[in-house]
């Protein structure tokens, strides 16, 4: 049984969907795609092989062959299309973060159960190979009581200025730290208490102009007790670093990888290697494989582990870590619930 597939979005990430869903996934077919640019739009259709394109989003809402859709719009724009998609009746696959405002991530997941469709987001680190054996091996208990959880997040180069602006990403927190708000709540099983945020604007002072960072460290009380800390960066011109540490009582598991290629280079100069060069490098199987699992939750009728509620509660710990940053202040993730 193939999902038949429309694409909301043939941005950036769009394509990075449209390639995954029209290449890797076999167990969907991609029959549509919407995207308000024409000229994008066409592109493509032409470049995945995709037969509808339609420049309003509602028009894949209203097309009877599509069963479900992918949402890789601006991160603005999710709320109110997964709130259209639910009322239409597509199960629905979204990009991260659901919302940057916590009563349209409550009114989406409320329309989502209200119309009794399936909603999945974006959390692509969650299917990757070595951040799913990584929270097996904490389940199991091998590494004792979770204690503290450190992450860092760190891009090769900064975002457009305009995707920078709070008001369109969410700004770097939001935008980049969702990911390892998610992480923490998933591989500690447990909530985030409270944040504390230092961050600065140095590498990229145009950031400034658009409200933005380039850095900041945020770190993380949590509900068990429990400690952490992240830091996320938009200037590590070496290469794409993420990596991940757990602590426990027990033990410690490590998550992540500089070096891209099994090669080291050894001369009168040093010893040398490469790095990870971007974010498909690092998790384009991870995005293949949340895909997967979206389709098998409609074909099996079962929930999907990466629920609405996740979402919200990774999106509420960036809101309350931005205001942090904004005030100065330690901040309880419960002011801005």
């Amino acid at each position: 049984m193939k999902i038949n597939i429309g694409l909301i979005g043939a941005g950036r990430m769009g394509k990075v969907f449209a390639n995954t869903l029209a290449y890797t996934v076999s167990e969907v077919e991609l029959v549509a795609v919407a995207d308000p640019n024409e000229i994008c739009l066409k592109e493509t259709q032409e470049k995945y092989g995709i037969s509808k394109g339609y420049l309003d989003y509602r028009a894949i809402l209203d097309d009877k062959e599509i069963d479900a859709v992918v949402i890789s719009t601006p991160t603005n724009t999710h709320s109110q299309i997964i709130k259209d998609a639910a009322l239409a009746g597509k199960n629905i696959f979204s990009e991260k973060p659901l919302s940057q405002n916590i009563k349209e991530c409550d009114d989406a997941i409320a329309i989502v159960k209200q119309t009794g469709v399936k909603l999945q987001l974006g959390f692509m680190r969650r299917f990757d190979a070595t951040y799913m054996m990584a929270k097996s091996k904490i389940m199991e208990g091998l590494i004792g009581k979770p204690v503290m959880f450190k992450a860092v997040s760190r891009d090769p180069k900064r975002s457009s200025l305009e995707f920078a602006r709070r008001e369109n990403s969410g700004g770097l927190i939001v935008d980049m730290g969702v990911h390892d708000f998610d992480l923490a709540r998933w591989l500690m099983g447990s909530e985030v208490d409270r944040v504390y945020s230092e961050g600065a604007c140095i590498a990229y002072p145009e950031l400034k102009d658009v409200g933005d960072i380039d850095n900041v460290v945020v770190n993380l009380r949590f509900t068990s007790g429990a400690v952490g800390n992240i830091d996320m960066s938009r200037n590590a011109v070496y290469g794409y670093d993420i990596r991940t540490e757990v602590l426990g009582t027990e033990g410690s598991v490590w998550i992540g990888y500089l070096q891209q290629t099994a090669m080291l280079m050894l001369n009168r100069q040093g010893v040398t290697h490469d790095t990870v060069p971007y974010f498909m490098e690092r998790f384009g199987l991870a995005y293949a494989e949340e895909i997967r699992a979206f389709v098998k939750h409609i074909v099996d009728g079962t929930n999907p582990t990466v629920s609405g509620e996740d979402a919200r509660a990774a999106t509420a710990i960036g809101i309350a870590a931005t205001l942090s940053l904004d005030e100065q202040r330690l901040v309880k993730v419960s002011e801005v619930l």
